[in-house]
């Protein structure tokens, strides 16, 4: 069973989430090191991302994504900082954050543990 489970329901249709999966990609592989790839499907893509201590996927569709991760030594023990770093920016690409939630200020960053 994946430590991170979290799924989005959208309305953008499969071209514009496929936009967004693959810039979501782009942006983990850039600024955390991770190896990614990603498969479109007619009606489904899967990208899929690791490194030392995590391992995962993001399944797209036209109607939602779906991300899951396996963390292991020291990412486990950061699971809900980790997890909560991926929703925000997930949520931020798919402009459904609330207005109301503050940065994260305490002093972790998420590049320094990711």
């Amino acid at each position: 069973m994946p430590d991170i489970h979290i799924e989005r329901s959208h309305q953008l249709g499969i071209d514009a989430a496929r936009a967004i999966a693959r810039k979501w990609v782009r942006q983990v592989e850039q600024e955390y090191g991770l190896e990614c790839s990603y498969e479109e499907g007619p009606t489904r893509d899967l990208g899929r991302f690791n490194r030392a201590g995590i391992d995962g996927s993001v399944e797209v569709s036209g109607d939602s994504f779906r991300l899951q991760a396996t963390l292991a030594g020291l990412f486990a023990g950061f699971s809900g900082q980790i997890e909560q770093r991926l929703r925000q920016k997930l949520d931020d690409l798919l402009g459904q954050r609330k207005d109301d939630e503050d940065e994260d200020d305490d002093a972790y960053n998420d590049k320094d543990w990711l």
